[in-house]
């Protein structure tokens, strides 16, 4: 796995076990783009996919969990198209990023990884932006992802202002 991208704290918390579980997406060519893609402000969606799948894996261990779908469903969760902050689009409110990305997501992560998806990674990728997605979380692991990713998005606190956008709701610009 290359980790020259990676700080020496995440590289330190990183296994051999789920090095070998995630090298097929991290050193994918269509995951490192995500590396150019914004999450929250200082963050990239690479970046933040990698926290939630790292957490999610060490805690589903410390739990009994599947770790491996955890692990893989962690690092998928955001593999959507582009990078949504830049899109000028108007869209209709409930087709707005924060409504849709996991949809995308998934059937991005089918497209590009097929032997990695089963019904559990599915369903982590597909409900990981519960209550915004109204069918709740059906396995242990998606519960999980859903919480480690929203605890891993705590720095949107920091800008309030900005709430909306990080749900993925795009404001009208003012001209003056």
């Amino acid at each position: 796995m290359k980790t020259e991208y990676l700080s020496r704290k995440v590289i330190d918390y990183l296994d051999t076990n789920y090095v070998e579980i995630i090298s097929p997406i991290i050193n994918n060519p269509e995951f490192i783009k995500r590396k150019e893609y914004n999450h929250h402000e200082q963050r990239s969606v690479f970046y933040h996919s990698l926290m939630v799948s790292l957490t999610s894996y060490h805690l589903a261990k410390k739990l009994g969990l599947d770790y491996k779908s955890a692990a893989i469903g962690g690092l998928l969760h955001d593999f959507y198209y582009n990078d949504w902050q830049l899109t000028k689009e108007k869209r209709p409110f409930h087709l707005q990023h924060g409504f849709v990305h996991a949809k995308e997501a998934l059937a991005n992560s089918k497209q590009i990884f097929p032997d990695l998806i089963d019904k559990k990674v599915e369903n982590i990728i597909k409900r990981h932006m519960f209550p915004l997605n109204f069918i709740p979380p059906f396995y242990y692991e998606s519960w999980l992802i859903c919480f480690v990713d929203k605890y891993c998005s705590l720095e949107i606190f920091k800008n309030p202002k900005k709430l909306y956008k990080y749900i993925g709701i795009m404001k009208e610009e003012k001209h003056e």
